[in-house]
């Protein structure tokens, strides 16, 4: 049976949702967003506002596997095809940096280092793919519930799990031993269970208002991360809060994220070249957080790169914005190129292997 073609909006959503992860790593890595104990200022306040509306990017792309996951089935070969490709990065990066004489973690720590190269899901080398793939493994479990409930215990499930994981921290002053702040797998289950409710059911408060409510919730979660940054100022008791609308798991994070999801979805791309190219290109880009976010690269790639297009360490907005610029074109052309690559490369060893026993037993049971 022929697969169901991606619809390009969300392809070009998942897009934008990496490009919003990079903006992120960037701010991270330049320092650039309001902090506590640093003085106010333009570059840090346009920071802060461009990570109030980046924030949501984690969440989308659960969003976008939980809409279109719950009417799918599971396949052992896209699993597989997933951990490979996480080993892949894990391995090759460390292999060439090796090979180029660059220090990496295995040089430094030996086995221990090795370690994170061999078992990347294990050791979390990258905790979004660790969660991520272990999601994708319990979709079966979560998409069988979710369809074999009534949509009134599906909407109490949700608004229980959403209480305990989101409502309360939100507003709670302090933070609880339970709360990973949406980076791991108990969180992206939820998000998951919500995209699930909403592909099957709908939200017509969402659908309608989609970019409204993105913008509001991004300005809104802005304004509460400086209110605190003034605050804090004055009583320590502040400091805390200061960082919550910067959470995935805080609310207005999830509702901007369902606001996105819906605002692409009234977006219409015309079949054809433009919408062919969205589709390799969504496909591609989760190559560009494996290749950032490897544990050898990821402290290190900002410096290289401001090293040559800012080398005498200039300050201000228009170099803030260059430096931006700059490192979203490297890496994203760097990533996709890279795992256009590995992909052909992949496909290859399919070729190559689709005749032996183990290829042809994870076909059967993709066809079961």
């Amino acid at each position: 049976m022929a697969r169901e073609r991606r619809a390009a909006n969300y392809e070009l959503l998942r897009i934008v949702a990496m490009v919003m992860v990079v903006v992120m790593h960037f701010l991270a890595r330049s320092e650039q967003m309001l902090a506590l104990d640093e003085p106010f200022g333009s570059v840090r306040l346009a920071g802060s506002a461009l990570e109030a509306l980046c924030l949501v990017a984690v969440n989308v792309y659960v969003l976008i596997s939980g809409y279109f996951g719950v009417r799918g089935r599971f396949r052992v070969g896209k699993a597989a095809g997933l951990l490979g490709q996480i080993w892949f990065y894990a391995l090759v990066i460390w292999a060439v940096l090796t090979l180029a004489g660059v220090d990496t973690e295995a040089s430094r720590l030996g086995i221990y280092g090795l370690i994170q190269y061999l078992f990347p899901i294990e050791t979390e080398h990258y905790w979004f793919a660790t969660s991520y793939f272990m999601l994708y493994l319990l979709t079966p479990v979560l998409n069988a519930a979710v369809k074999n409930m009534p949509k009134k215990r599906l909407q109490v499930t949700l608004g229980c799990l959403f209480i305990l994981f989101c409502g309360i921290k939100s507003v709670s002053p302090v933070v609880f031993a339970f709360d990973k702040y949406g980076y791991d797998l108990a969180w992206f289950v939820c998000v998951y269970l919500l995209a699930a409710y909403l592909g099957l059911y709908g939200w017509d408060f969402f659908e309608k208002r989609g970019w409204l409510i993105y913008g509001g919730s991004a300005l809104l979660s802005l304004g509460i991360n400086v209110t605190m940054w003034a605050l804090s100022r004055r009583s320590d008791g502040f400091r805390y809060y200061f960082t919550v609308p910067f959470h995935y798991n805080f609310i207005l994070c999830i509702a901007g994220a369902v606001g996105l999801f819906y605002g692409f979805s009234r977006i219409h791309i015309k079949e054809g070249a433009g919408a062919a190219l969205i589709r390799r290109l969504g496909g591609l880009c989760f190559g560009i957080y494996l290749l950032h976010e490897h544990i050898d690269l990821r402290f290190r790639w900002y410096g290289w790169i401001k090293g040559v297009i800012n080398p005498g360490n200039k300050e201000g907005m228009l170099f803030f914005l260059w430096e931006l610029i700059c490192c979203l074109a490297i890496l994203f052309a760097a990533g996709i190129f890279i795992d256009w690559i590995r992909s052909m490369l992949f496909a290859g060893g399919v070729r190559l292997l689709g005749g032996t026993r183990l290829f042809k037993k994870i076909k059967e049971l993709d066809e079961e």
